[in-house]
């Protein structure tokens, strides 16, 4: 009996089933290849496409049959697609209402409501109807006309402030040319004042979440409409609406990078002054108090100056609104170290902290070094809070410390006397339970007896003849 060839194992190069890919690494045996693409041919209705995965030619969705896929072709009563199976190339019958659902609203684009559309050849349906504007409805249009007379003056509003949410920005960023474009289209909507309704068309989810994002950033309501494949964006205009954005996506996601730069410069110049070997020669004050003047910190912290009879200290405020507290020689024609000047600073950092502290003087103070132009070079390793953390510590070390009253001659503490009145409760109890166990055995009148007996006749006649001893006490105890 001759056995059948195994498969051939050798790996070849062999075209899919469609046509369109060349597949590597096949199997010599494998007859039918698949790219898994999907063919995507007009079938023959001439209005829709194969949905089939790679298949051989001839064997389309309509081979054999006609074409079943839904008409999906926009109605002439409401611009609903048709819902009906294929039926190319006749006109759809628009005989009955529309089931597809869409939102009436009033005229200010306020209140909307769900309904079915139920427009036909012979009936417009609902696509007419319109809602009545309420209180509301009138008060967001007086601020909405309120907000134009005090005019949101363009040019007042050309500084670093981004209208747009993070999640709009980095959505943009993902598709800047198409993205360009749905922002052209909601600009235009806005400007033109006639139109209160935009709908764009059919597209991917993750396109249709950016339409709503950039809708909530431009003060516009918006609906996603129909099922699947035909689900649409549908964008309202509402009396919260006012005018769009001055700056463009574009726009802030520039401001947004020359920010990122900026704190990143930031953070690396503050890293380098305080990687400086500088000696400390002053303190800074951050965030100080609204309406703190020099004369104020002065009388404040001159306890502190006064301290330190061989300095004086001169008080600036910075471009930066920061206070720069610096030392000095008291004399001119005398020579201190930068390293005598240091020392003498750290000694008084923590009073200085503690005053700044409970005056709420400033929110946060560190040592620093700054040059003759008030520069600062260097600052500290870390912040010091002025209401937290290390000035908390300071406060509380330079605080007087409570020391106890001395006792007189003879006078007991508040600690004897509750030791004492402790002590006395204690026996009570003690005493109370001796008592209510000797009443529970006077209770069993057999124990009674024996106690009388051991007492008249005595222990050791008891224990001699226990026996006739318990007779005796039992006759004479019952008469």
């Amino acid at each position: 009996m001759e056995t059948s060839c195994p498969k051939c194992p050798y790996l070849l190069q062999k075209p899919c089933m469609c046509g369109k890919k060349l597949l590597k690494n096949q199997p010599c045996w494998l007859a039918d290849a698949r790219c898994g693409e999907i063919c995507g041919k007009k079938l023959k209705c001439g209005s829709h496409f194969c949905r089939k995965p790679c298949h051989r030619a001839g064997e389309c969705e309509d081979a054999g049959k006609a074409c079943y896929q839904a008409c999906g072709k926009p109605k002439k009563a409401c611009g609903h697609p048709c819902e009906d199976k294929c039926h190319a190339p006749s006109a759809c019958r628009e005989d009955k209402p529309c089931p597809n659902k869409f939102f009436v609203t009033c005229e200010c684009q306020h209140l909307k409501q769900e309904m079915k559309c139920n427009a036909s050849k012979s009936h417009e349906g609902n696509s007419k109807k319109s809602l009545n504007c309420d209180d509301e409805c009138a008060r967001l249009e007086r601020n909405r006309k309120l907000a134009l007379a005090l005019n949101i003056d363009p040019e007042a509003h050309k500084d670093d402030h981004i209208p747009y949410s993070s999640e709009t920005l980095k959505m943009f960023r993902e598709n800047i040319k198409w993205s360009q474009e749905q922002e052209r289209e909601f600009r235009v909507f806005a400007a033109d004042e006639a139109e209160k309704r935009l709908r764009f068309k059919p597209m991917p989810s993750h396109q249709r979440a950016f339409l709503h994002s950039l809708a909530e950033d431009f003060g516009l309501d918006s609906e996603s409409m129909d099922p699947e494949p035909h689900r649409h964006v549908a964008v309202f205009k509402t009396p919260r609406f006012v005018m769009a954005p001055m700056k463009t996506l574009q726009e802030c996601v520039r401001i947004r990078l020359n920010a990122e730069a900026a704190a990143a410069s930031l953070l690396e110049d503050q890293r380098r002054l305080r990687s400086n070997n500088e000696a400390f020669n002053g303190f800074l004050l951050k965030h100080p108090r609204f309406g703190l003047t020099i004369e104020e910190l002065r009388s404040e912290l001159s306890t502190h100056f006064q301290s330190t009879p061989g300095l004086m200290f001169d008080i600036s405020f910075l471009p930066s609104e920061e206070i720069v507290i610096k030392a000095k020689p008291a004399n001119p024609s005398t020579n201190i170290s930068a390293s005598s000047v240091e020392a003498a600073l750290k000694a008084m950092k923590p009073s200085v902290l503690a005053t700044i502290s409970t005056k709420r003087l400033a929110e946060t103070c560190q040592m620093c070094s700054s040059d003759a132009s008030l520069n600062i070079v260097r600052r500290g390793f870390e912040d010091e809070g002025a209401t937290d953390g290390w000035s908390r510590v300071a406060a509380k070390a330079i605080a007087p410390r409570s020391v106890p009253p001395q006792r007189g001659v003879g006078e007991k503490s508040v600690y004897t006397v509750l030791g004492s009145k402790l002590k006395d409760a204690k026996r009570k109890k003690e005493e109370l339970e001796k008592a209510r166990a000797e009443k529970f055995l006077a209770d069993d009148w057999e124990e009674e007896a024996r106690r009388e007996g051991m007492e008249e006749l005595g222990a050791g006649e008891y224990d001699a003849d226990t026996t006739s001893m318990e007779e005796a006490a039992r006759k004479e105890w019952l008469g």
